[in-house]
């Protein structure tokens, strides 16, 4: 009998600092770019405000009804949050004859940088010395042949998996994943790796991480467990 249990944790770069700029006439106290602007412009007597959607807040609550709430964006402060859905969880029996499944959602918003990186940490799920084997390259998911693979994509064999859901649209939300982990059905793992990014300043992006296992006839039977790391990481 082969058992998989995973835990999925989250770890976040430090806080980071923004500093204005000014001259005798000038000053600017928030430098901001892209198309999520709310700031207001003002002469004597008027201001005109524009906003194409403001960077996303919101809330996120897992099946058993823990609950993470995005925080309110302060206006001059670098901000990075992330908050990822279910912790440990069990796959249960695995069979040569079908392939088990595991998502997590990473949600995932960043104010005044130049954008994030997210990599996936970890090793591949193990039994008493005995690793699950991976690919360096996207593969299939194969039943009856030991693997194990992630990707962040709409699958269909197996039915599994979400595109990345930008909130609260594309117009405001810009993150992306990486090619080599965004094909459907082809999956690959290697620690470290980065999964996805965004090159801007972006609203609340919705990354659906999804694991695949296989195992083989001559696979080790035992329990086999897995810890992996979403790491966030500002660029600036």
């Amino acid at each position: 009998m082969l058992l998989l249990a995973v835990l999925f944790v989250v770890g976040t770069a430090g806080p980071a600092f923004a500093e204005t700029s000014n001259s005798q006439n000038y000053q600017v106290t928030e430098s901001q770019f892209g198309v999520g602007s709310s700031m207001e412009s003002c002469s004597q007597q008027y201001c005109a405000k524009a906003s194409i959607g403001d960077i996303a807040g919101g809330t996120s609550e897992s099946a058993g009804g823990t609950k993470a709430t995005f925080g309110d964006v302060t206006p001059d402060e670098p901000l990075l949050e992330v908050i990822v859905q279910d912790g440990q969880s069990n796959l249960g029996i695995l069979s040569t004859e079908a392939t088990a499944t595991k998502t997590t959602i990473v949600q995932i918003r960043n104010y005044l940088s130049d954008g994030y990186t997210m990599q996936i940490i970890g090793d591949p799920p193990k039994y008493s010395g005995h690793s699950l084997k991976t690919s360096n390259t996207p593969v299939a998911a194969q039943p009856g042949t030991e693997q194990f693979g992630i990707n962040v994509a709409k699958n269909t064999t197996p039915n599994v998996g979400n595109d990345p859901v930008q909130v609260p649209s594309s117009e405001v939300s810009f993150g992306q994943v990486n090619e080599a982990y965004r094909t459907p059905n082809l999956f690959k793992f290697a620690s470290g790796d980065v999964v996805a990014r965004s090159e801007t300043e972006s609203g609340r992006t919705d990354y659906t991480i999804t694991m695949i296992v296989n195992v083989s006839s001559s696979t080790p039977a035992g329990h086999y467990t897995g810890d992996f790391a979403a790491v966030v990481i500002p660029i600036f």
